[in-house]
């Protein structure tokens, strides 16, 4: 694949997920090179793209974080109302060609505010298999899929604002069933501690 130039709407949107990589780049590095190179970009691209976002998100005359990611993205492949509580939301969606299974989600509030923006899986596309420590590789589910199997599951904080853990018990191929800390970035599961 040629990489787009920067600035042009498919340049901009292969620089949002070069900006996603980067972040991932901490825990998987094999596979944020696999990802990188399937968009056609060098590791220099990867830092000026890194850079270029996080210019825009500094910059005193930055947009609101719900108009960055249209102006980035463009549109959104859908718009659906959530409530969270007492509180709704728009969930915007867009779909990633890195990840197909998946969309990158942005909830918005009533006044514009961005509550969330992550990863989730797709509507329609299979959800994967998780059942035992083994199904919990890399890349493999979303937050909301590696709480829902291996509920109840305990948040906590991450290590910077585009990252969260969890804190569950899940089986090996034994049944044996262990402590586990996941992390994830950008709402993608990047790794998991056993806890002794």
């Amino acid at each position: 694949m040629v990489r787009s130039t920067p600035g042009t709407m498919k340049g901009m949107y292969v620089d949002f997920q070069l900006v996603l990589l980067r972040r991932m780049a901490d825990h998987n590095p094999d596979l944020v090179e696999d990802a990188r190179r399937s968009l056609g970009a060098s590791i220099a691209d990867l830092r000026e793209a890194n850079k270029r976002w996080q210019a825009m998100v500094r910059s005193p005359r930055s947009r609101s974080a719900a108009s960055r990611y249209r102006s980035v993205l463009g549109e959104p492949e859908s718009v659906v109302p959530r409530r969270l509580g007492d509180a709704v939301c728009e969930a915007r969606r867009w779909a990633l060609p890195l990840w197909p299974d998946l969309r990158f989600e942005v909830l918005v509030g009533p006044e514009g505010a961005v509550w969330n923006e992550w990863l989730v899986r797709a509507p329609g596309a299979p959800a994967p298999k998780l059942e035992t420590l083994d199904d919990l590789a890399p890349w493999s589910c979303t937050v909301d899929e590696a709480a829902r199997a291996f509920a109840p599951a305990r948040p906590l904080e991450g290590t910077a604002p585009t990252r969260w853990g969890l804190a569950f018990t899940a089986p090996d191929r034994d049944g044996v069933r262990h402590e586990v800390v996941a992390e994830f970035t950008w709402g993608l599961l990047q790794r998991t501690a056993v806890r002794p």
